[in-house]
């Protein structure tokens, strides 16, 4: 299967570059005039209209007036849920805050509770269902989590859709285990024993069925502390489950520093961010990744995106989606709320939900950039005048088409 697509007002992020950080996050390399050749999934070759030599395709598009560019790279969601949670969403309007409905047996309880009623086929059909609305804003590459289980058999039933997913989807998909969500109800006093639960009994399971790719903990006050987060880790990597944890939503946890020290993949939310978690993150190889479209819904402080951006560091961009605290995987929504709340540039914004979301999935060779041999997930936007009218035009659509190797999807 050959497809050809010409006439690109401009063909972007052509890079060979596996991350990028700092004042480097300003600019997006692109080709004015171009054409790109995906064949068997890939990305065959590309070029200028002026040097297109001939050749043959199955299939045609003409791009006039169109911008092409990877598919967005999603690297933090719960999008395997099984009911909504909008009565949350009121209860915040009249003034509760996350930790009170928590300690209701609201949040991530009240999505346990749900899920373990819920059958794994109606639970993978309600998945399947979100995972082609976001594929269908642009999205090509997302990472998504258990953790609304809380038990054995409930965290593996959502593992299992996620494979399911994988199996059925033509997105790249990342799975992580997350039972350290938060702490049932019938272990809040016995949270050792839930720890065990986790390591001795859940993460062989998950092991032995390979399930998962990454181990995540929610690192937090009222959650887990740094020092079961870490023995958490610890026994994740035995499994050979990479870290990716919460950390640094509600405070300054000490999230950040125990993920840097256990080489995490990424420390994601980071509301909480002074020099500590600053100093921290440099020099290593854990990405910073940021999810203000929560922060948005909760009505919580942003991220500084600045503050790291300019202390030279790498910064991603995901979306969180989840029931609870952004029932969302719009990326173009999650743009504009970067450009506009966190100061972002349009380029820097695009640079951390492309490249730097592709390297905080592992995804680096495969996804991100515009570069021969990659998988050809690409996004060929509507008639727009320049990269920046995507998170200006808040609230639409961009994508006039999706490629999901190499075909339209």
């Amino acid at each position: 299967m050959r497809l050809l697509i010409t006439n690109i007002k401009a063909l972007c992020q052509l890079s060979d570059r596996k991350r990028i950080a700092g004042s480097d996050m300003q600019a997006i390399p692109c080709q004015e005039n171009a054409w790109l050749l995906a064949e068997d999934g890939l990305i065959h070759s590309f070029g200028k209209m002026e040097n297109m030599p001939e050749m043959y395709a199955d299939e045609y598009y003409d791009a006039s007036g169109r911008y092409v560019l990877p598919s967005w790279c999603d690297s933090h969601t719960h999008l395997v849920f099984a009911s909504s949670r909008e009565q949350e969403f009121v209860d915040r309007i009249r003034g509760l805050s996350y930790e009170e409905i928590a300690r209701r047996g609201g949040g991530i309880l009240n999505s346990a509770q749900r899920l373990n009623a819920t059958s794994e086929d109606e639970l993978y059909e309600q998945s399947l269902r979100r995972l082609h609305e976001v594929m269908a804003q642009g999205t090509g590459a997302i990472e998504i989590k258990s953790g609304y289980g809380l038990n054995t058999e409930a965290e593996l039933k959502m593992l299992r859709v996620i494979r399911r997913l994988k199996e059925n989807a033509p997105v790249a998909i990342k799975a992580s285990f997350l039972a350290a969500h938060a702490y049932p109800i019938d272990y809040k006093e016995n949270k050792e024993a839930y720890i065990k639960l986790i390591i001795d009994e859940m993460l062989p399971k998950v092991a032995d069925e390979g399930l998962a790719d990454y181990m995540d903990v929610f690192c937090e006050k009222g959650f887990f502390e740094v020092a079961e987060t870490e023995r958490l880790l610890e026994a994740g990597w035995k499994y050979g489950l990479k870290p990716k944890i919460h950390a640094n939503q509600l405070h300054y946890s000490g999230g950040v520093q125990a993920g840097v020290k256990h080489n995490a993949v990424s420390v994601d939310h980071l509301e909480c961010v002074g020099d500590a978690e600053i100093a921290a993150l440099k020099g290593s190889n854990t990405m910073a990744t940021l999810l203000p479209a929560a922060a948005f819904f909760l009505g919580i402080q942003y991220q500084p995106a600045r503050k790291i951006i300019d202390a030279g560091l790498p910064v991603c961009l995901a979306s969180d989606y989840n029931p609870g605290s952004c029932p969302s995987g719009n990326v173009p929504l999650l743009l504009t709320i970067a450009c506009t709340q966190l100061k972002m540039t349009p380029e820097e914004a695009i640079n951390a939900i492309t490249i730097n979301g592709a390297a905080a999935m592992e995804l680096e060779n495969d996804m991100g950039t515009i570069e021969k041999g990659k998988t050809a997930n690409l996004i060929i936007t509507r008639k727009i005048t320049s990269l920046a009218y995507i998170p200006y035009d808040f609230g639409n659509n961009p994508v006039e088409k999706c490629i999901l190797k190499g075909k339209i999807a």
